[in-house]
């Protein structure tokens, strides 16, 4: 048996500084669990002289991430300083050469997870990312593992600690998006440039990650629909609250009749739903499968400790393997490769939604009945509607939830709608989750 566990890190970050931390501090712990020491061997960074809180060894540090990736008695390599590339090569490199890797950068796999899976399966290494989705939250090991029996229908995710805060704000205190997104940086919840979080492309990284391993097919990130929560105004979470709902911006993947559609998006969803409950900078994701029913997975999204805690699990699982001679018993992308199919991934104007509508409409006889007529011609009924105030010859908000519609019908009447010139702005559309009455 081995007598030590040797990894080497690529990144001296946030993430990774949470992981060192885990392990220096919880080594005992550890070494109980696994019955060796996971000893950090090298840690490659650009910067290697501003202090991370960790006492290390001499000649831990180094600037050439290379010598990581060679170093001949490393056992796992992990990468942590996120982006395409170099990571992309860095970790191919290290599986060619025979190395179990960890890594927590979900754009990476988003964009080329098939690539390193098949190079992994090839090799016949352990690729962990653990840390990718999710934080702390060990949602990856679930699919791949907890619930490997199970048929799983539909995935809803909260998966940006960001824009969830934002939301959560916006909704407790009224405020306006910019000026929550101000104090969201001031804290520390929002990156200077927040564009991949506030846009929902980060949400799409993890939830194409997510689809590949819930359904076993791969989900170009193109084929997933994005939309932010930039557009997201009080008066709207003002009205969704009229209706019993509250605002999240969910990642949502379905999968029937051999499709699957994949979407990111603000989605109204009733206060009674464990989701809608989900506050702050925390995460949940939550699956339907057809055998447990519904299952919830919550808590901190993102974060030094909580993502360098679900690093360190994937070390100790990988470890374990080491050990035992059982290196890449269980799939990376959960499915065994030629058993992944390639499901057809439905087009966003297929989909079936409910809708709010929010027109700003001029303020006399009629105008209801022509916007309803619209929608009627195009197979859009009306569930029911909200119209606040009187403002004789001016505009207010005429406010419609929608039954079960098809989106492509939804937008050709919209198109319609917005030209008629008592409609004095584009229609505000957030589509609904929930029990169609």
């Amino acid at each position: 048996m081995k007598s030590s566990i040797k990894v080497g890190f690529i990144g001296f970050g946030t993430v990774a500084t949470g992981a060192v931390k885990i392990l220096t501090e919880q080594k005992g712990l550890i070494r109980r669990r696994l019955g060796c020491p996971i000893e950090i061997v090298q840690i490659a960074d650009l910067d290697v002289k501003r202090s991370r809180g960790v006492s290390l060894p001499k000649g831990v540090l180094t600037t050439d991430a290379m010598k990581v990736v060679r170093h001949p008695e490393i056992d796992i390599v992990v990468e942590l300083i996120g982006g395409y590339d170099p990571a992309r090569q860095f970790l191919l490199e290290a599986i060619r050469r025979g190395k179990q890797v960890v890594t927590a950068n979900k754009a990476l796999l988003a964009a080329h997870g098939e690539e390193i899976f098949r190079a992994a399966v090839e090799r016949g290494v352990d690729v962990g990312f653990e840390g990718s989705v999710g934080g702390g939250i060990p949602i990856i090991h679930a699919i791949k593992e907890g619930l490997a029996a199970e048929k799983i229908a539909a995935i809803y995710g909260i998966v940006n600690g960001t824009c969830n805060y934002i939301l959560t704000k916006m909704t407790d205190e009224g405020k306006k998006f910019s000026e929550v997104l101000t104090e969201a940086q001031r804290l520390g919840y929002a990156e200077a440039d927040p564009t991949l979080d506030i846009g929902g492309a980060d949400s799409a990284h993890k939830l194409a990650i997510l689809t590949c391993l819930a359904f076993g097919t791969a989900v170009p990130l193109k084929e997933i629909y994005t939309e932010g929560v930039d557009k997201v105004t009080p008066l709207d979470i003002a009205f969704a609250e009229e209706f019993g709902c509250k605002i999240k911006l969910l990642a949502i993947a379905k999968a029937a009749d051999g499709e699957i559609e994949a979407r990111v998006h603000p989605t109204m969803i009733p206060k009674e739903y464990l989701l809608s409950r989900v506050a702050g900078v925390h995460n949940a994701v939550y699956l339907v499968g057809e055998a447990i029913g519904e299952a919830l997975f919550y808590g901190r999204g993102a974060g030094s400790l909580p993502t360098g805690s679900a690093v360190v699990s994937d070390l100790i699982d990988i470890s374990r393997n080491i050990l035992k001679g059982a290196n890449g018993r269980v799939p990376p992308a959960s499915f065994l490769p030629e058993a992944r199919p390639a499901l057809r991934i439905k087009q966003m104007d297929e989909i079936e939604s409910l809708y709010y509508l929010r027109f700003m409409a001029e303020d006399r006889p009629g105008v209801l009945s022509k916007i309803s007529g619209v929608l009627g011609k195009h197979r859009i009924s009306i569930s029911s509607v909200i119209q606040q105030g009187r403002k004789a010859g001016g505009n207010v908000p005429l406010v419609m939830m929608t039954h079960r519609a098809k989106e492509r019908d939804v937008q050709e009447a919209l198109s319609k709608i917005n030209r008629m010139d008592y409609v004095s702005e584009p229609t505000v559309l957030i589509r609904v989750e929930g029990e169609d009455e």
